[in-house]
């Protein structure tokens, strides 16, 4: 028994004494040596109905470990960017960490190599699935009413920031209904799980449910130093309502615009000067035909930048990348092709980014830089956002062509020259001179009618490849480059038939008859068909009445088809003579 006593006496004063030696800490992901004074956490909504978390901490103290912020978990599954930074540093996170022991939270980690700062700011960019139709003009809005931090807060200071001319009819949170777009909250618990909607007011101008997928600009610099400029958007339209117009924003430097569609259509653009922003030049840009949900469209805006100034070694090009865009691009890169004949100087090939790239070929070199998640917040961060391209350029390339112009004029010249004076055999009599056969032959005809119909189906295939690339089916590259050969294979079989057509005019008979109707007929249909594409023009402008535009273009289409059905029968006729 007294064993006993004596080592239960002893395992109490162990347990006494080994605390004092040994300081037992909870696992944490941060330490406890910093306060969290104030947080400002803004709600904003973009023009493309994306929506941004922007969390500014100030702190009392330094954070020694990472830390920690976050939201309920359903605001985590449709992040597309993060970004953490101070006034004069980025930091690296790492998303999707779990916040303490808890669960339904989605947590990002902010590391700090070495001081933590005073002021912080965390960026979430989310999708525009948070922000959703109600009415005419009426929209919920889902998002976090507070950040979730790993501890309390003093003070958060709320704030739902909207397009200029919009309003908050109400906030209903957890903690109470406001109707209001601000709001204070004292003593912020640690883990704080507050999902919130929103019931606001947006004009229809001032936000699109769309998906900007890619930006693609190329930057051209002629031999004087002019600048032109062309930007390639894909938009996709992610609402069920059609869109009939969308805005865009450029560099307020920009002038001379010309705006067109994926098939060269010309649009119309009008400047707005609404703009809160001085650095940029919103324009809207209206679609000859309203964008349904679930389509896409590709519209190429072109315009000009000031010129470079001349007289100097070296050229410079200094511009910004991306202005200060009201709306997120998944994906965007910038080309910049200076002069033919021109060495770009700077950047050199060794102080290219991983994201960019420098091709250069025998007479063209073209830098590119690409970006992934192109808006507004950029420009908040401490990120290097002006490109600047040094090149150098020799006056003299410009006469490099008109030079090797006149030497192939040259050398046809002379072999002209050379062919003519060659001497010539003595003429034949009348009564020796061969007989010349006829140029013409049933096989011209075959191959008059085999022209004819692959031109025919050349037709519709480039009208197939435009409705694919209107639709987002193929990608606009390949659009082009399908497009260009078949057009090539179309000039060439047009040169073919009127080659043929001349032959048939001077066999005379039959064939010229045919060929005299075939022309006719082909004319009538081009006539047609201008009449059908001015009938559209009227009936866009309204200067048509619904109900007399279908009636005109159902009369114009039936004429067109007569036309058609009288050009195929010339050509059964035909196909029926080469036999």
């Amino acid at each position: 028994m007294k064993r006993g006593g004596s080592i239960l006496i002893l395992a109490v004063l162990m347990l006494a004494v080994l605390p004092v030696f040994f300081e037992v800490k909870p696992a944490s992901a941060q330490e406890s040596s910093y306060t969290i004074q104030n947080v400002d956490h803004q709600i904003e909504v973009m023009y493309s109905g994306n929506v941004v978390i922007r969390d500014t901490v100030t702190f009392s103290g330094q954070i020694t470990g990472d830390f920690l912020i976050g939201f309920p978990y359903k605001y985590g599954v449709d992040i597309l960017k993060a970004m953490a930074f101070s006034t004069d540093q980025v930091y690296p996170m790492n998303l999707g960490v779990r916040l303490g022991n808890q669960s339904g939270f989605y947590g990002a980690e902010v590391t700090f190599p070495e001081t933590s700062p005073r002021v912080l700011s965390v960026v979430f960019i989310l999708g525009n699935s948070f922000l959703t139709a109600t009415g005419e003009d009426d929209y919920s809005l889902d998002f976090p009413a507070y950040p979730s931090l790993a501890y309390s807060t003093s003070r958060c200071n709320v704030t739902v920031v909207l397009p200029t001319g919009s309003s908050v009819f109400n906030v209903t949170k957890g903690d109470g209904t406001l109707f209001t777009k601000s709001f204070v909250k004292e003593n912020l618990p640690a883990l704080a799980y507050f999902p919130a909607s929103a019931s606001v007011f947006i004009p229809s101008s001032l936000v699109r449910q769309i998906t900007l997928t890619s930006l693609d600009r190329v930057v051209s610099v002629g031999p004087a130093g002019d600048v032109a400029v062309s930007d390639s958007y894909q938009v996709f339209n992610n609402s069920t309502e059609p869109i009939r117009s969308l805005k865009f924003e450029v560099p307020v430097s920009a002038s001379n615009f010309a705006v067109k569609d994926d098939v060269g259509r010309d649009l119309f653009m009008q400047i707005l000067s609404d703009s809160s922003n001085p650095l940029v030049l919103p324009v809207n840009v209206s679609l000859l035909t309203p964008m349904q949900g679930g389509q896409s469209v590709i519209i190429d805006l072109n315009y000009a930048f000031p010129t470079l100034p001349s007289g100097q070694p070296h050229f410079n090009l200094n511009m910004e990348l991306f202005p200060d865009f009201s709306y997120y691009v998944y994906t965007a890169s910038v080309s910049v092709i200076p002069p033919e004949g021109a060495h770009i100087v700077a950047p050199t090939l060794s102080s290219v980014s991983p994201y960019s790239s420098l091709d250069r070929d025998l007479f063209q070199e073209t830098l590119t830089v690409r970006r992934e998640g192109v808006s507004y917040v950029e420009t908040d961060a401490p990120v290097e956002n002006t490109l600047q391209v040094v090149y150098d350029y020799n006056p003299l390339w410009l006469s490099l062509r008109p030079a090797l112009l006149v030497w192939v004029i040259a050398v046809v010249g002379v072999v002209i020259g050379a062919f003519l004076r060659r001497p010539r055999p003595k003429a034949m009599s009348k009564a020796h001179k061969p007989k010349t056969t006829a140029s013409f032959s049933r096989d011209n005809v075959k191959v008059f009618v085999e022209a004819y119909d692959e031109r025919g189906k050349i037709s519709e295939e480039l009208k197939s490849l435009a409705v694919k690339v209107q639709k987002g089916k193929i990608p606009r590259r390949q659009y082009k480059v399908q497009c260009r050969a078949l057009e090539l294979r179309s000039s060439s079989l047009s040169k073919q038939i009127i080659e043929l057509k001349a032959k048939f005019r001077n066999a005379g008979g039959n064939y010229a008859n045919l060929t005299k109707q075939l022309d006719n007929s082909e004319a009538y249909v081009s006539k047609i068909e201008g009449d059908i594409r001015y009938t559209k023009t009227r009936h866009r402008a309204g200067e048509l009445p619904t109900e007399k535009y279908k009636h005109a273009l159902d009369d114009l289409r039936k004429r067109k088809e007569k036309a058609e059905a009288t050009i195929n029968t010339i050509l059964i006729k035909l196909r029926e003579e080469s036999r």
